[in-house]
């Protein structure tokens, strides 16, 4: 039997642990509800499958948009998107406070191009300290 979209839905969110799978943020102080966001989107050739999806909120979800890649910071040449499941969050990316850095230029040009660091971000970030979900686990 082939699952609904709700069990789709349901196995991402608990997977990435309410967070959404780029920056980290929890859900709980967005303001918004986050969805399922298809990390190669359809029209590039995606799928439906879970390994393809990740929890998001709206807003990196339409700055994503139909990317695959983001260009370089340094030499503009495209570098293929951070993907949830196949990269690892470590690799990429740090905590410097509640900033997120960038230990790659995939990390770098995602955090450009997410606006990772805005202050309503860092905000967010600080307020989930409060709560004893920052920094994620």
């Amino acid at each position: 039997m082939t699952p609904s979209w709700a069990d789709v839905e349901r196995l991402v969110k608990a997977r990435a642990g309410d967070r959404y799978e780029y920056c980290r943020m929890h859900q709980a102080f967005q303001g918004a509800t986050f969805h399922v966001e298809h990390i190669v989107p359809k029209s590039a050739g995606g799928s439906d499958d879970p390994d393809n999806l990740a929890w998001a909120c709206p807003a990196c979800n339409l700055t994503k948009s139909n990317r695959v890649s983001v260009p370089d910071l340094e030499t503009g040449s495209p570098l293929p998107l951070f993907n949830p499941r196949t990269n690892r969050w470590t690799d990429h990316f740090a905590w410097d406070g509640y900033a997120v850095v960038g230990l790659t230029p995939i990390g770098h040009a995602v955090i450009a191009a997410f606006d990772l660091n805005n202050p309503r971000r860092l905000k967010i970030r600080q307020a989930e300290e409060f709560f004893d979900l920052f920094p994620p686990r």
